[in-house]
C-alpha cells in the first residue's frame, strides 16, 4: 500500500489534532480518569484470562479456560484483583496522558521546525517517542499494580497451587513487601519496561501510519475532485480500523516479553528469584516456542477492542477537555 501523496491530487483534510496546550489540564485529567476506568472494566475479564494462559503449565483454550473460571468460580473469578488494578489504573493513566500529549507535542514541533522532516514522517515519530515516554512514566506506578493484581487474577487456575494465597489487594501488598521488600513490589520492572516502551511505541507509530495511509487510499477510492471533509463517523470508522492494526503489530512484535514478565512477576517456585534467561528457557522447555504466544489470542483482542474504545474515547476526552471547543468542531 503506497502511502505516499499526490500535490495534483485533492487531500482529505482531517480535523486539527488539538495539541498539549489546547487542553485544559485538569479537565483532561478527570475526565479522563473516569472514561478509561469504564473502559478498564468492561475489558478486565480478558485480560485475567490472558495472565492465566501465560502462567499456565499447558496450553489451554480460550473456551476451556472461561468455561473453568465460570465453573470454578463464578462469574467473580473474571474480575479477581479488579479494585487493586483500577485503584493504580487512575494515577497511571494520568502520567500516562500527560506524558504522552507533552512529548508528542514538543517532539513533532522539533522534527518538522528543527529537523525538516515531513509531516506524516514527524507525526509516526513523535508518536513513538510519546508512546515510549508514556509508558515509561506509567510503568512507576502501572508496574506494583500489576504485581499484585496478576497475583490475584490466578488464584484458583492451574498454577495456583505453587503460589502464596492472598485475601485481597491490601493483603498482598503486605505479604509482598514482608516477604521482598519494596523490591518486590516491582517485580518485572525492567522488562516491563522493555515489554511496555517499545510495545507503546509501536503501537502510536502503527497508528499514525495506517490511519494516514488509510485515509488517502479511501480517498483515492471516493475519488472526489474537490476536498472532503468528514464527518464523526468517518473519522470514528478509520481510527477503529486504526487502532486494530496498530495492536496486531504490537502483540505480535512484544508477545514473548509479555509472556515472560508475566510469569517473572506471578510465578514464586520455591523461594528463588528466576532470571528473565531463566524463564524464559523454562517457558521453551515446557512448550517450544509457541509458548512464548500463549495468551495470544486473548491479549490481541484485548489489545484490539482496548485500543478502538481507547483511541476514540481519548479523542473525546481531548475535545471535551480543549479550551476552546466551538473552535474544534467538525
Amino acid at each position: 500500500m503506497d502511502f505516499s501523496t499526490d500535490d495534483s491530487a485533492p487531500q482529505i483534510h482531517l480535523p486539527e489534532d488539538i495539541d498539549w496546550e489546547m487542553l485544559d489540564k485538569s479537565k483532561f485529567f478527570f475526565v479522563g480518569a473516569a472514561l478509561f476506568s469504564g473502559v478498564s472494566g468492561l475489558l478486565y475479564p480478558m485480560v485475567v484470562m490472558k495472565t492465566r494462559q501465560q502462567v499456565a503449565s499447558k496450553d489451554v483454550s480460550c473456551l476451556t479456560l472461561a468455561n473453568s473460571i465460570f465453573k470454578n468460580q463464578g462469574f467473580r473469578g473474571f474480575y479477581l484483583g479488579f479494585g487493586t488494578s483500577i485503584m493504580g489504573t487512575i494515577p497511571a493513566r494520568a502520567l500516562y496522558m500527560g506524558a504522552l500529549e507533552f512529548t508528542k507535542s514538543n517532539a513533532e514541533t522539533i522534527a518538522i521546525d528543527h529537523l525538516g522532516m515531513a509531516e506524516a514522517s514527524a507525526s509516526a515519530s513523535a508518536n513513538a517517542i510519546a508512546g515510549m515516554a508514556a509508558a515509561m512514566a506509567a510503568q512507576l506506578v502501572w508496574t506494583p499494580i500489576d504485581v499484585i493484581s496478576q497475583r490475584l487474577m490466578v488464584q484458583g487456575g492451574d498454577s495456583s497451587s505453587k503460589l502464596k494465597r492472598y485475601t485481597g489487594g491490601i493483603d498482598a501488598f503486605n505479604k509482598i513487601l514482608v516477604s521482598d521488600g519494596v523490591k518486590g513490589l516491582y517485580r518485572g520492572f525492567g522488562i516491563s519496561l522493555l515489554t511496555y516502551a517499545p510495545s507503546n511505541a509501536v503501537w502510536w507509530a502503527s497508528y499514525s501510519i495506517a490511519n494516514r495511509g488509510i485515509c488517502n487510499e479511501v480517498y483515492r477510492y471516493i475519488n472526489k475532485k474537490n476536498g472532503y471533509t468528514p464527518d464523526g463517523k468517518f473519522v470514528l470508522a478509520i481510527q477503529s480500523v486504526s487502532a486494530a492494526i496498530a495492536s496486531g503489530a504490537s502483540a505480535l512484535v512484544t508477545m514473548p516479553l509479555d509472556t515472560v514478565k508475566t510469569r517473572l512477576q506471578v510465578m514464586e517456585g520455591d523461594g528463588r528469584k528466576a532470571s528473565v534467561i531463566q524463564t524464559m528457557r523454562s517457558l521453551v522447555r515446557q512448550g517450544g516456542w509457541s509458548a512464548c504466544y500463549r495468551g495470544f489470542g486473548p491479549r490481541w483482542a484485548s489489545m484490539s477492542m482496548s485500543a478502538t474504545t481507547m483511541i476514540t474515547t481519548y479523542e473525546l476526552v481531548k475535545k471535551l477537555s480543549a479550551k476552546n471547543r466551538e473552535s474544534l468542531a467538525v
